[in-house]
């Protein structure tokens, strides 16, 4: 029982937890709040960028505790048309006009 009142930044907590011991839900939130901006910037770049040009970079998301690959790629909003998950150039056009 008195292991389970333990403070968040206690030894037994950051072993039970990992990283995740260290991120409260304000920091979760601002992480998700800080992706979707990039991905909205991400958006509104791709529709705004000339056909011919490159589309911009897509936004690399924030690492979370837990994640699987430490140091690895996170998974980013790729750019691409069928198949890839994530709209290209013309699906963002359609759905924003």
């Amino acid at each position: 029982m008195l292991v389970k009142h333990m403070p968040r930044d206690s030894a037994v907590s950051r072993e039970l937890d990992g990283d995740g011991a260290e991120w409260t839900v304000s920091d979760y939130l601002l992480a998700a709040a800080v992706d979707h901006l990039a991905a909205a910037n991400w958006m509104f770049a791709s529709v705004n960028t000339d056909e011919d040009s490159e589309p911009p970079e897509a936004p690399v998301p924030v690492p979370r505790p837990g994640d699987e690959a430490v140091g690895a790629e996170p998974d980013a909003v790729s750019v691409g048309g069928a198949g890839s998950g994530s709209p290209d150039r013309a699906e963002l056009m359609r759905f924003f006009m």
